[in-house]
């Protein structure tokens, strides 16, 4: 194996440090989120970050790059206390992907890309249409992260919508098959297969389904 210290991961080119430290840690969750600025300009953009912090109450996560750098998403939650998460699947990565390009406040990416976005009754902020999940966040507390600037933001889950196929008897939500994808450091993105599930395990006793 090819050892790399602290002093060599440093001096390492940035792009080839940028992938590296971003792909080391292994499969991230592939999402859109979805939010609309005060002036009504949808908004929607790519986030390998959400993270699940809690069942009760339904809470998620999801990290900022610095924030003194231009973040619609992040400005347009502040404005409005809402946005939503959306599953990203293999007939849209291409799409999704190119949510990551730094457009102006100005121009919504669901005009950029073949993204739709969808409304619910009574719901102001945009879903992806077509999305296998579809979350709508209420936002609840941020953190700012002092060591590199950035903010870990937690919210509520208030409404969730999900294909009913994917659900199993046991309220296991099978992203795989609705052809979730992951990704793999910033542009690698996976396909999902479920492998097995496994049961709650005790000490001293090997469970398998």
């Amino acid at each position: 194996m090819k050892k790399f210290t602290k002093k060599d991961i440093e001096s390492l080119e940035n792009i080839y440090k940028i992938n590296m430290i971003n792909s080391v840690t292994g499969i991230k969750s592939a999402n859109l989120i979805g939010s609309i600025s005060k002036e009504g300009i949808e908004n929607v953009s790519v986030f390998s970050s959400v993270v699940h912090f809690g069942s009760k109450p339904a809470l998620l996560g999801v990290v900022f790059r610095p924030i003194n750098l231009p973040r619609n998403t992040y400005d347009n939650i502040n404005e409005t206390g809402y946005y939503t998460i959306n599953t990203i699947h293999q007939n849209i990565i291409k799409d999704a992907h190119h949510t990551s390009a730094k457009y102006g406040s100005e121009i919504s990416e669901f005009n950029q890309t073949g993204l739709t976005a969808e409304y619910k009754e009574n719901i102001k902020t945009p879903f992806v249409k077509n999305a296998p999940v579809q979350i709508l966040m209420k936002f609840v507390n941020e953190y700012f992260i002092e060591e590199n600037g950035t903010v870990l933001m937690l919210g509520s889950i208030e409404e969730l919508y999900i294909n009913e196929e994917l659900i199993h008897k046991d309220g296991f939500v099978d992203l795989a098959k609705g052809e979730a994808v992951g990704i793999n450091g910033l542009d690698g993105y996976i396909k999902t297969e479920l492998i097995e599930r496994i049961p709650y395990q005790r000490p001293n006793k090997i469970n398998k389904v």
